[in-house]
């Protein structure tokens, strides 16, 4: 009897990159690019305003992110808006402090 194989693709958990950006990493720059696009194309600035400041945001974006995780913006940006602390349940409101023993003698 023979088993029976199917080949696979070796890289399943390989991460979605275009150029080197993330998907998440290409709409914001291409949404920068439509926005300054949107407000000075018709200027003659358009080189200066539009395409240089959204280049150095693809450069910062591309080298800051060299060697970090998947969705390492992300998740750094929700760190640093919401709450540093987590908690697994939520806080109570009714909270008393446990009773303590006194000892004689001391005032």
């Amino acid at each position: 009897m023979e088993i029976r194989t199917t080949p696979v693709s070796k890289c399943l958990d390989k991460k979605l990159k275009v150029f080197g950006f993330e998907v998440m990493d290409l709409l914001a720059l291409f949404l920068t690019i439509s926005i300054l696009n949107f407000i000075f194309g018709k200027t003659d600035l358009k080189l200066v305003l539009v395409w240089m400041p959204s280049l150095a945001l693809a450069a910062t974006l591309y080298f800051s992110k060299r060697g970090k995780p998947e969705n390492y913006l992300i998740h750094w940006l929700r760190f640093q808006y919401f709450a540093s602390f987590y908690s697994a349940f939520d806080e109570t409101q009714d909270w008393k402090a446990p009773p303590t023993i006194q000892k004689k003698g001391l005032k």
